[in-house]
C-alpha cells in the first residue's frame, strides 16, 4: 500500500469538493480547480476528509496512488491557501519591473525580457522588507495551481539560469549554486 496514498485529505471549512465519476472540483475562497483523475484511482468523500483508494492491485493503479491522492491534496490547499515561489535576481544592474500584470527582466541581455504570466498567475515583485514595490530584484509568483506556479517559476530561472563563476543570473530564494574556482594565473 502506498504510503503517501493511504493518508486522508482534510477539508478545510470553507472549501467544498464535489466528486462526479473521475472528475474531481474543489472550490474555495481563492478560486476552484478541477482535474479528472486516472480510472485506476476513486477518491471517495467521509465527513471533512477525502480518501483517495485505487480499484485493484494492478502495477499501474499502484503507482498512480499516491500520484492521485498529492494531486488531489495540492488541489485543496491552493484554493484555500495558494501557493508561492520566490526568485532572486543576483548580478549588478539585475532588475525587475512590473508593468500591469507582466513583468520585464533587465538581466545582462542587449534588451530587457518581457514575462506575460499564464491566467491565474500573479508576478509582483518585493524588497527586503516583504513590501510590494515597482521594481526590484525579488520576484514572487503566486497562485491556486501548484504545478503552474512551480513552472512559471521555472521558465522565469531559465531566461538567466546561476552561473557557477560569479554567481550571477536568477536562483529560487535560499537556493545554494555551487561555485567553481576560475581558471589560475600564470606564474
Amino acid at each position: 500500500m502506498s504510503r503517501i496514498g493511504k493518508r486522508p485529505i482534510t477539508i478545510p471549512d470553507q472549501v467544498s469538493v464535489t466528486i462526479s465519476g473521475q472528475e474531481v472540483t474543489v472550490k474555495g475562497p481563492k478560486g476552484e480547480l478541477s482535474r479528472v483523475l486516472p480510472p485506476e484511482a476513486t477518491v471517495e468523500q467521509d465527513g471533512n476528509t477525502l480518501v483517495v483508494k485505487r480499484r485493484d492491485d494492478s502495477r499501474p493503479a499502484r503507482q498512480r496512488h499516491g500520484l492521485c491522492r498529492t494531486l488531489v491534496a495540492n488541489m485543496v490547499e491552493g484554493v484555500s491557501q495558494g501557493f508561492q515561489k520566490r526568485l532572486e535576481l543576483q548580478g549588478v544592474g539585475y532588475r525587475a519591473q512590473s508593468q500591469g500584470t507582466n513583468l520585464t527582466l533587465n538581466v545582462g541581455y542587449s534588451n530587457p525580457v518581457p514575462i506575460i504570466p499564464p491566467q491565474g498567475i500573479e508576478l509582483s515583485i518585493e524588497d527586503n522588507t516583504g513590501k510590494k514595490v515597482n521594481q526590484g530584484t525579488l520576484i514572487v509568483i503566486s497562485g491556486i495551481n501548484k504545478e503552474i506556479v512551480g513552472n512559471t517559476a521555472a521558465k522565469i530561472r531559465a531566461v538567466r539560469p546561476p552561473e557557477v563563476y560569479k554567481g550571477k543570473g536568477i536562483r529560487y530564494q535560499g537556493e545554494v549554486v555551487r561555485r567553481k574556482a576560475g581558471k589560475a594565473g600564470k606564474k
